[in-house]
C-alpha cells in the first residue's frame, strides 16, 4: 500500500520523481533494487518501477543489464555539474576572508587542496607585515608544511593521507624541522585538536593558525588560515581566533559545489587573478 495522501510521496508527481530520486542517491555505490527503493519512499512496486522507467527514458537514471539494480546516471551527475553553484569557493570566501580580517585585524588566508600541494586562492591582508610559505595569491606549498596546508593533510581519508605523507615526506624534510615522527605526531595532534596551530619555528617571531575547510562528505578541500606576529597569536587570543574560524569553516561546508572547477584546478582558476600573474616567493617561509 503506498503512503496516505498527506505524505510528500502521495503528494503529486514531482514529489515521487524527486523522493525516488533521493532514493538512489542514497544507496548510489551499490544500486537498489524495485523492491528497497519502493519501501523506501513508501510507494508499491508497481508505481515505483514506473517512475523508475520513466527517469531512465529521460537518461537520469539506468539500469545494470546483469545485477537488474538501478542507480542515478552519469548524464544526471553531468546535468548537477552543468548546473553548479553560482559562486565558486573563492566567490564564498571572499567576504569571510574580508570578515575575519576586520575582526581580528590579521592577515587570513584561503588555501586550496591541489594534489600534493596546497594552493593560495585569496588573502587578505592585515595591519601587520608577514611573510607566508605560499607567497602571493597563486603561490603552492607541499602539503603538511604550514599551518593551512597541515590542516588539509589532517583531515584527508586515511588512504589518501598515507600516499601524500608517502610523496611529500623528502619535500618536507627539506625544511629541516620535519621527519616522519613529528610530521606523523603533528597530524595526530591536529585531528585531536581540530586545527592547526603549533609554532614551528621556521620563522622566528612569527606565527598561525588554520582550520580545515570540510566538503558534505567529511572530506578536506581547503583551508582558513590565520598568519600574524607571534605575540598576538598566545595562549590566552588564541581560542577565540580558533573558534571564529571554526565557526566560519562550518558555514562554508555545505555551500561547497562538488563540482566547482575551483576545487579540481585551483590553480588554473587564478589565470586571471592581477595577484597570481605575477608571484613572488618570500625570502624566508611563514607560518601559513
Amino acid at each position: 500500500m503506498e503512503t496516505s495522501s498527506a505524505s510528500p510521496a502521495a503528494s503529486g508527481g514531482v514529489p515521487r520523481v524527486f523522493s525516488v530520486i533521493r532514493a538512489l542517491g542514497a544507496v548510489q555505490a551499490e544500486g537498489g533494487r524495485v523492491t528497497q527503493i519502493a519501501r523506501s519512499v513508501g510507494l508499491t512496486q508497481a508505481t515505483t518501477h514506473r517512475l523508475l522507467q520513466s527517469l531512465m527514458a529521460e537518461g537520469m537514471v539506468e539500469q545494470d543489464e546483469r545485477s537488474k539494480l538501478y542507480r542515478l546516471s552519469i548524464d544526471f551527475f553531468a546535468l548537477a555539474a552543468s548546473a553548479g553553484n553560482p559562486g565558486d569557493l573563492r566567490s564564498i570566501c571572499r567576504p569571510v576572508l574580508l570578515r575575519l580580517c576586520a575582526s581580528l585585524g590579521d592577515s587570513i588566508f584561503l588555501l586550496a587542496r591541489s594534489g600534493f600541494d596546497a594552493v593560495c586562492l585569496d588573502r587578505s591582508e592585515g595591519p601587520f607585515p608577514i611573510r607566508s610559505f605560499t607567497g602571493d595569491i597563486g603561490g603552492r606549498i607541499a602539503l603538511g608544511v604550514g599551518q593551512g596546508a597541515l590542516a588539509i593533510l589532517a583531515f584527508l581519508p586515511e588512504a589518501e593521507r598515507e600516499e601524500v605523507i608517502r610523496f611529500n615526506l623528502s619535500r618536507v624534510r627539506e625544511y629541516g624541522v620535519y621527519d616522519e615522527v613529528y610530521l606523523r605526531t603533528e597530524i595526530e595532534r591536529v585531528r585531536q585538536a581540530g586545527y592547526a596551530g603549533r609554532n614551528t619555528g621556521l620563522l622566528e617571531g612569527m606565527a598561525g593558525v588554520a582550520v580545515p575547510i570540510l566538503d558534505r562528505e567529511g572530506r578536506a578541500v581547503a583551508a582558513l588560515s590565520v598568519g600574524t606576529i607571534a605575540d598576538r597569536l598566545n595562549a590566552d587570543r588564541m581560542p577565540t581566533v580558533v573558534e571564529l574560524l571554526k565557526r566560519e569553516a562550518a558555514a562554508i561546508g555545505p555551500k561547497i559545489n562538488p563540482f566547482d572547477a575551483t576545487l579540481r584546478r585551483p590553480a588554473q582558476s587564478l589565470a586571471g587573478s592581477p595577484a597570481s600573474q605575477k608571484i613572488s616567493l618570500p625570502e624566508a617561509p611563514g607560518p601559513v
